[in-house]
């Protein structure tokens, strides 16, 4: 008989394959729990980057109202004012700062809508997109890997 072994022309012995197995297995979970913590951390960093833009967003939306509650209140008194003009009481014409500080904080107040707008449509919904699009490439690499072998 001979002296070769058994296994194949091995000469590492039989235990070292459950063993090899193992610590493969071992490695391929803790890549994947890696992985998956990256992943999250990455959801985590790009919906709060979203978030960002919406409250920067709201803060223009706000500013954008308070010029626009500004201006109707310049209008009203310059509406007052021009009352007080009609009527022939007095001559003065005061009525025409007022209007031209509310046409300006008009188009302050659409400007700032309009830029809030922008800001909140493009932070708008903060939805973690680059970390869902790894999710799908991960999934079907590890479903393809699962179907070559």
């Amino acid at each position: 008989m001979s002296d070769a072994p058994r296994n194949g022309g091995r000469a590492d012995g039989p235990a070292s394959g459950p063993q090899n197995i193992a610590t493969a297995i071992t490695d391929v979970t803790e890549r994947f729990t890696v992985l998956i913590h990256e992943e999250i951390e990455l959801a985590k960093a790009e919906v709060a980057e979203k978030t960002t833009k919406l409250a920067k967003g709201a803060i223009v939306a706000v500013a954008a109202g308070v010029f626009l509650v500004t201006a109707l209140f310049f209008v009203l008194i310059g509406l007052a004012f021009l009352l007080y003009y009609v009527f022939p009481v007095n001559a003065f014409a005061y009525f025409w700062g007022f209007f031209a500080m509310a046409l300006i904080l008009v188009v302050l107040g659409a400007i700032a809508g309009l830029v809030a707008a922008k800001v909140v449509k493009k932070g708008s919904p903060p939805v973690p997109t680059m970390a869902i699009d790894e999710a799908r490439k991960i999934r079907e690499s590890v479903s393809g890997a699962g179907e070559a072998s």
